[in-house]
């Protein structure tokens, strides 16, 4: 059968969504009162709460809040009886050692519960035939998605532990229809496939759902995508310690984040806020997630490190807070290039103009009391100008492109790590 239809949850009026988040905010707080992460923090507190403007009286979550003193022990908030969960899974480390994490059955139902809005959003049906082209790892992933896929009826193949000749070959000779990977691969894919000599536009691929790093929401990455494929682009976002909080809107502009699954917050932090202060509409923040669903493993007002720019929209057939063009970047990966704040997602979209599918990397350094960025790309010294000239006019200053041999840069099937930081600890 297709998946339930949650379209009429994107419909709700503001006051319907608010009463809804408070009673499954007082149904989690009152979970989080009797884990020792939170017993001591929420101490003060008197449940239930009565509105959610007190859900910012409670103290701000960072990962490294959540992380256990002993490597290999899952974070603080999964605190239940290790029999009481079925799942593991383990952050990917972008921002440090990798975190296990927990779920009990019931969370992975609600993990499930979010991706249905995923899936709604790709025009999901049993018909459907699901390539899900990543390595099945401790890294989450596409995990629940393969789940819900299930659920929803449709034919799922899944593609760890294959080379992408291999998975090219099982799209086209088992007519797959939906495609799960990163933005990255997809478009890593599109090279691969020219090698072979598949074109890629004639198979009966239509919709690609793409998550683990910013780029299905990023124009330029997005429209590469789409052309190479001749298929769909459906972003998504979502975290191991959070769940899976985002779906793409349906032109592609950005992420609606599940307003009945997560309250959110978008805080600009600085000096003088140091605990955050609420942002206005369209102004760039950090996105605060509070979980509505995981109560074996609380996530209360976290810091996700995700800078979006966020709007209300109240006309619109998704009414959930709007985040136009997805995940912008990672505050922790925010560069002060010669006082220009700069994005790694930025540099992709400004590469990808010229190219759709050639690897690069960024170096930052320090020199001085500035970083430094340098990009070392595969393309030709000709083509490295060009891009060098790009990076100017875009970023309104000047960046090093150095030209490196074909194949001689890593390639990622997951989150891509094409920034190395060599700056002083």
């Amino acid at each position: 059968m297709p998946p339930s239809d949650v379209s009429s949850q994107w419909q709700l009026e503001r006051s319907q969504i608010e009463s809804l988040q408070l009673e499954r905010l007082n149904a989690i707080l009152a979970t989080a009162i009797q884990n020792p992460f939170y017993r001591d923090r929420y101490a003060h507190l008197d449940l239930p709460l009565h509105s959610l403007d007190q859900l910012s009286q409670l103290p701000l979550v960072t990962k490294s809040d959540m992380v256990a003193p002993s490597p290999g022990d899952p974070g603080r908030i999964f605190a239940l009886p290790r029999q009481a969960y079925c799942r593991f899974h383990q952050t990917s480390g972008t921002s440090g050692h990798p975190m296990p994490v927990l779920d009990t059955p019931q969370d992975w139902q609600w993990w499930l519960d979010c991706w249905r809005h995923v899936l709604q959003a790709a025009d999901i049906r049993a018909a459907d035939v699901a390539m899900m082209a990543f390595s099945f790892g401790p890294f989450i992933g596409f995990w629940t998605a393969s789940d819900a896929l299930v659920d929803a009826g449709a034919l799922v193949i899944p593609g760890g532990g294959m080379s992408s000749e291999t998975r090219l070959q099982m799209i086209v000779e088992q007519q797959c229809t939906v495609v799960c990977c990163t933005p990255t691969y997809a478009l890593h894919l599109i090279a691969v496939a020219e090698t072979l000599g598949i074109d890629l536009t004639q198979t009966a691929v239509s919709r690609l759902i793409v998550a683990g790093e910013p780029g299905g929401s990023t124009p330029t990455i997005r429209s590469r995508i789409q052309a190479g494929w001749n298929a769909t682009v459906i972003d998504h976002s979502g975290a191991s310690e959070i769940g899976a909080w985002g779906f793409g809107s349906r032109d592609g502009s950005g992420l609606h984040v599940i307003e009945t699954e997560f309250i959110a917050q978008r805080l600009c932090f600085d000096d003088g806020h140091p605990d955050g202060r609420p942002a206005a509409d369209g102004e760039e923040a950090e996105l605060v997630l509070t979980g509505l669903g995981r109560h074996g493993g609380p996530a209360i007002r976290y810091r996700t490190g995700d800078i979006v720019r966020g709007y209300q929209q109240h006309d619109h057939p998704c009414r959930f807070l709007f985040l136009d063009g997805g995940v912008l970047g990672r505050a922790d990966d925010m560069m002060v290039v010669r006082g220009v704040n700069v994005f790694p997602s930025s540099i992709e979209s400004i590469v990808r103009q010229l190219s759709p599918t050639a690897e690069f990397r960024m170096i930052v350094t320090k020199q001085g009391e500035m970083d430094a960025l340098a990009v070392e790309a595969e393309l030709s010294e000709t083509d490295c100008k060009r891009l060098a000239d790009r990076f100017h006019k875009r970023l309104a200053m000047r960046v090093q492109v150095t030209p490196v041999p074909a194949e001689s840069l890593p390639r990622f099937q997951a989150k891509a790590k094409r920034l190395v930081d060599q700056r002083p600890k």
